[in-house]
């Protein structure tokens, strides 16, 4: 069985647009790659607004090498260490040598980074050796990013975004790409974008776990359709949860910045102890996967629903200076976080990996490019550095734009407009969609969390298979029945390569393969449609 859409429309119905380029994701990446295609028709879509992105909600900061006793071989050291060795070298290289030239650019463009006497304000986070990260206005880093890329955007290339396009399915011929179905909600209605190339810069997948920081549109949708495609998807079984997000009854899980511990921020259990001493040696400090698993097995040692964090030693000035938007929105839920403990507890927030690329964007499919969370270039490895993610939104955005400009302009795009489109056999049946959501997203969180092991793993993927025998080759009206298939489609993908790799490394954490084993796992995992749903 080969989960396929069922669309509903032929091309003599549906309003058509051909553009030179289709950018599907208005956050740091798409929006950098936009800038290099200055006099090409482009188009840029997303499936909210151009505020609802990972990008645009990212707090911390962006790491940089450009502070002073700092260099970009510290900076390659420090994201391979994190990334336990299992980053493509290359990607990494050029991250942290190209990463200056792109933040310097991004400041003469506008960009506003704070400044403590006259000289940036530069501080650290967990496993960076060096002082490198740049942070605007406190805690509101990609607030500032997206801000200084829209005015240069509409500067240099005009109004071409659409806000509210939800990508149903790309259009292929045999494996070349060219174009993509979009479904307009605020028309409610399909639209089909004929295009020379494709960039997809749409964001991770997280929202298909129960906890987790990212907007609520954030399903891998992307990454679903590369997948039906016959694309290649790879490290599929790295989600790094972030360590401290805000754990209280009605409120979101707002993250609660990497900077506050990075400014001194400890660690509390529920008597008021310290406890990351007794886990690892650099405690608050300690990469991500490291401080989130130290928590979750805190948690169950004291029969705790949380942990605390506490910042309370820091000046209640400083406090509301240097984080404005965390201190603003916990205070909206009865929390002064200047008198008061945060209860924080892990959640999902970011996709190691994702569609193969290559260093300069290329996927697997003719004419498709894919950049920022949304991609895998081989940056991250087995588990992200902090703050390393914007960087990458500006570096491989800015690779991919490029590139896409150059074949465009050498004819290099290889397929032709087809006229039609195939339409399916329609069967109806009424799903609850929003039931299913909360029973895909609470099994992925228990089964395919912090901590995996073999036997739930399988059980997960027994249980996602029977939910998609019903809800596949079934029509949906709206975005919420796309997104339930996408999130089965990105649910599987993850648990069988969680299951398939039996060690522990990075973010992936097997309890019965604890161990890391570098002679038989020191490699990438890539994963197909055949992978998940091989023919029967």
């Amino acid at each position: 069985m080969i989960p396929e859409y069922i669309i509903s429309f032929s091309t003599d119905d549906i309003p058509i647009e051909k553009v030179d380029c289709l950018i599907i994701g208005s956050g740091v990446a798409g929006l950098r790659a936009s800038l290099e295609l200055k006099g090409l028709n482009i188009l840029i879509v997303n499936k909210e607004s151009i505020l609802d992105s990972c990008s645009y909600n990212a707090q911390g900061g962006v790491a940089v090498s450009l502070s002073p006793g700092d260099n970009p071989q510290l900076h390659l050291k420090d994201t391979l260490k994190a990334g336990c060795f299992l980053n493509n070298v290359e990607s990494v290289k050029i991250l942290v040598e190209q990463g200056p030239a792109r933040i310097k650019e991004l400041i003469s463009w506008g960009a506003e980074f704070d400044k403590e006497n006259n000289d940036f304000d530069w501080t650290i986070e967990a496993a960076h050796s060096a002082k490198r990260i740049l942070h605007s206005h406190g805690d509101k880093t990609g607030k500032e990013l997206v801000r200084a890329l829209l005015k240069k955007f509409h500067e240099t290339i005009g109004n071409k975004i659409a806000e509210g396009y939800f990508l149903i399915d790309l259009v292929a011929i045999e494996n070349k790409i060219c174009g993509a179905i979009l479904f307009d909600k605020k028309k409610k209605k399909n639209i089909l974008i004929y295009a020379k190339k494709i960039i997809l810069a749409s964001g991770g997948a997280s929202q298909i776990y129960q906890e987790t920081t990212n907007p609520f549109s954030i399903t891998g949708d992307a990454q679903s359709a590369v997948l039906r495609k016959n694309g290649i998807l790879s490290n599929m079984e790295f989600i790094q949860f972030h360590p401290t997000t805000l754990y209280l009854a009605g409120a979101p899980r707002f993250l609660i910045s990497e900077s506050v511990r990075g400014e001194g921020g400890i660690l509390l259990d529920k008597q008021g102890n310290q406890f990351m001493e007794f886990y690892h040696p650099l405690k608050e400090l300690a990469p991500r996967d490291i401080v989130s698993r130290a928590i979750i097995q805190h948690m169950k040692s004291t029969s705790s629903h949380c942990v605390y964090l506490d910042i309370r030693k820091l000046s209640s000035s400083f406090i509301k200076k240097r984080f404005p938007g965390i201190y603003k929105t916990c205070l909206q839920y009865g929390l002064d976080i200047t008198k008061n403990l945060i209860p924080v507890r892990p959640s999902a927030h970011y996709v190691m990996g994702g569609i193969q690329t290559d260093i300069s964007g290329r996927t697997s499919l003719l004419n498709l490019f894919a950049c920022g969370e949304c991609a895998d270039a081989g940056v991250q490895g087995a588990n992200r550095l902090a703050s390393n993610s914007l960087l990458e939104g500006l570096v491989f955005g800015e690779i991919a734009g490029r590139t896409v400009r150059e074949e465009i302009e050498k004819n290099i795009y290889n397929h032709e407009i087809q006229t039609s489109y195939l339409l399916k056999q329609k069967e109806r049946l009424f799903i609850d969609c929003e039931d299913l959501r909360r029973s895909i997203k609470s099994l992925m969180w228990k089964n395919v969390g912090i901590e995996r092991h073999g036997d739930l793993l399988k059980e997960t993927i027994e249980r996602l298979d029977n939910w998609t025998r019903y809800v596949f080759f079934k029509e949906f009206f709206d975005i919420s029945g796309w997104e339930i298939q996408n999130m089965l489609i990105l649910g599987k993908a993850i648990t069988v390569s969680a299951l398939r790799r039996q060690e522990s490394r990075g973010a992936h954490y097997r309890i019965d393969f604890p161990q890391t084993n570098d002679v038989n796992w020191k490699k990438n995992q890539i994963i197909t449609k055949t992978d998940l749903y091989p023919d029967k």
